[in-house]
């Protein structure tokens, strides 16, 4: 939150700005003392099957700074909305390792992937799953800040079908890092550029796990509204994804509420 944030920026002789509310790249700032965040994600990609994506998450701080506690719902439209509906459910636990007051601010985070979605239309995986991350974030100067990322997936029993129909089951997982540099261009209005790099795990038509890699880029803005206790954040982006496939270009839309309880 913009407030919150006053002391450290006078402590670091930093000017007061927004350093948190990123979109792809997940930020080393856990929720403080009785403050929640309501995050709105929705993405849609202008390739040929029309997907489209919204998630709901939102994060509670556990006592204090230290611990935080967050889940994420999802909805899914794939294929021209043949495949439609919610998807898994994934439940998050994060550590704040390291605050602004030292070098870097660091905040692993671990979570539980729930198989709500239906695995068959592509909605969810169909096992249960976890994720790891480890989110650092550092202010550099008054006008930026840089956010990095480390992190993976591990599914394990994931059924896949050959060419000739005939089921199998993997371990599947991902791995990947990205990194964010946004300029604090005033105190309520952030530009940005997020960049994430994946190595993603699949089932092949001849039952062998196969991996893809893809580059998502995704330059951004957004704007902080503050009304009283409330703090509202809105954005926008444009990512772009590339992969030995093909390039996917999609609109992005984020808001997210922050107010304390």
């Amino acid at each position: 939150m913009v407030s919150a944030m006053h002391g450290v920026a006078q402590a670091q002789q930093f000017s007061e700005s927004i350093e948190d509310n990123s979109f792809f790249i997940e930020e080393a700032y856990n929720q403080e003392e009785r403050v929640v965040q309501h995050i709105s994600n929705a993405i849609y990609t202008m390739n040929p099957d029309h997907e489209f994506v919204f998630t709901f998450t939102q994060e509670w701080p556990v006592t204090n700074e230290t611990h935080q506690l967050s889940y994420m719902l999802s909805f899914l439209s794939l294929n021209s909305n043949l495949d439609h509906g919610f998807g898994d459910i994934v439940l998050n636990y994060r550590y704040q390792l390291a605050t602004k007051e030292s070098w870097a601010a660091i905040a692993p985070r671990l979570s539980i992937i729930i198989p709500t979605g239906k695995s068959d239309a592509g909605l969810g995986n169909g096992v249960l799953g976890i994720q790891g991350c480890v989110p650092a974030s550092k202010r550099l100067s008054n006008q930026f800040i840089v956010h990095a990322n480390v992190g993976g997936t591990i599914l394990p029993g994931v059924k896949g079908m050959t060419s000739a129909g005939q089921e199998v089951k993997k371990t599947l997982g991902s791995l990947y890092m990205g990194v964010s540099g946004i300029w604090l261009a005033k105190r309520y209005d952030n530009f940005f550029l997020e960049s994430i790099y994946t190595i993603q795990s699949s089932v092949d038509g001849n039952g062998d796990v196969q991996h893809d890699h893809t580059i998502l880029l995704n330059p951004a803005y957004r704007h902080a509204i503050d009304i009283g206790g409330l703090e509202i954040v809105p954005g926008i982006g444009f990512p772009v994804t590339i992969s030995n496939i093909s390039t996917d270009v999609g609109i992005f839309f984020y808001l997210s509420f922050e107010h304390p309880y």
